[in-house]
């Protein structure tokens, strides 16, 4: 039986619109993405420059004299006796703890909301949702008076305790949507092979959440190393993240942008790179339970 003998101009043509209809979006997305990435290429330069280079004139002026570029600025910003390093490494105990808290108390309440029945599990669920609206500032006084009394107050602890409680709820709602979308007959064979709730969670349920899970691990870590206001209410001195360091230098010296620009380069390297380690389950996650 001979083939069908193809058809050049409805080939042709169809190719022709392809390229039209993705060629003006895609100029359009690198044009984007060029313009985002403009502040952050600018500010890496700008710690590669020394203080009196950028005082001069405009980041854009290594590109023509990279003579201008060194390392001087980083080796000043881990010297002895720089507060940075302490506060980068009080930003790693911070942020790790408070998403992995977040992810297992999450998954845990997310199945239970999903595929367990129990008096009050909807109206439980809906104040779930509900604190997804309560805003950050509201409970700063209280908790503060709170950890006072327990003895919190200024501590790594403290902190990490405050983003767990107020990642919560919309990780909570992202997990359990995506729970809700496993197929129930995949749960009922492993209850009929004698899987109980736990073994079902940990066996089957959890190996099918990497999206969601790399999805909220990346939600809940940039919230957390990102934040400012939570560290300067809760965090002492000792325990300030690196957020709270550079904000100190800018109030100390102003325009120490030889400072400031390699610490805040340093501060951006690290979720960028955690969104990179993570960025193919992203879109999945994003779409958890979004056909329920």
């Amino acid at each position: 039986m001979s083939e069908a003998p193809a058809i050049p101009g409805r080939s042709l043509a169809t190719r022709l619109g392809r390229v039209v209809s993705t060629g003006p979006a895609y100029v359009v997305m690198v044009v984007v993405a060029l313009l985002w990435l403009l502040p952050t290429v600018g500010l890496a330069v700008a710690s590669l420059r020394t203080a009196s280079d950028n005082a001069a004139s405009g980041w854009w002026r290594a590109v023509t004299t990279p003579s201008q570029l060194t390392l001087e600025s980083y080796r000043a910003l881990f010297a002895e006796g720089s507060k940075i390093p302490h506060a980068l490494v009080n930003t790693v105990l911070i942020a790790v703890p408070a998403t992995l808290g977040v992810l297992a108390v999450a998954a845990l309440a997310g199945f239970a909301f999903a595929w367990i029945r129990f008096p009050g599990r909807d109206g439980l669920f809906l104040v779930v949702v509900a604190l997804l609206v309560v805003p950050v500032q509201v409970a700063l006084i209280p908790i503060a008076q709170l950890y006072g009394k327990l003895d919190l107050f200024g501590t790594i602890p403290g902190v990490v305790l405050f983003h767990i409680a107020f990642g919560l709820p919309f990780a909570i709602f992202l997990l359990r949507n995506f729970f809700a979308g496993i197929p129930r007959e995949l749960l009922e064979a492993a209850r009929m092979d004698g899987a109980g709730e736990l073994r079902l969670f940990v066996q089957v349920v959890l190996p099918l959440a990497y999206p969601a899970l790399a999805a909220l691990a990346i939600f809940q870590f940039l919230w957390v190393w990102n934040d400012l206001l939570v560290a300067l209410v809760f965090a002492g001195p000792d325990a300030a993240p690196i957020t709270v360091a550079i904000r100190e230098q800018t109030r100390q010296f102003g325009a120490n942008i030889d400072v400031i620009a390699p610490g805040a380069f340093v501060s951006m390297v690290v979720p960028l790179a955690v969104f990179f380690a993570f960025q193919r389950y992203f879109v999945q996650g994003l779409l958890a339970g979004s056909s329920r």
